[in-house]
């Protein structure tokens, strides 16, 4: 199974548990902050995965730090209101 085969499989069940979420009934911040988690995770497995930046750590942390600040800025709002 190749890199991308994988990826592809745990976007899918990311994917599923945000749906499976969505559909639970949560409201407000019990509902955003596992989907702001989920959604970074995503990103962190397209980042790596299909845009190749495995082969450059350094730029993966970068993008890495930058979405882990924007998620955790959503956060405390999500929990601020």
């Amino acid at each position: 199974m190749t890199r991308a085969t994988k990826a592809w499989i745990l976007l899918l069940a990311l994917s599923a548990a945000s749906t499976a979420l969505a559909a639970s009934g949560l409201i407000g911040a019990a509902l955003a902050l596992p989907v702001l988690a989920l959604s970074g995770l995503k990103a962190h497995v397209i980042l790596r995965d299909y845009l190749g930046l495995v082969v450059a750590p350094g730029w993966l942390r970068g993008f890495d730090l930058g979405l882990s600040l924007l998620i955790l800025a959503f956060a405390g709002l999500a929990l601020a209101a």
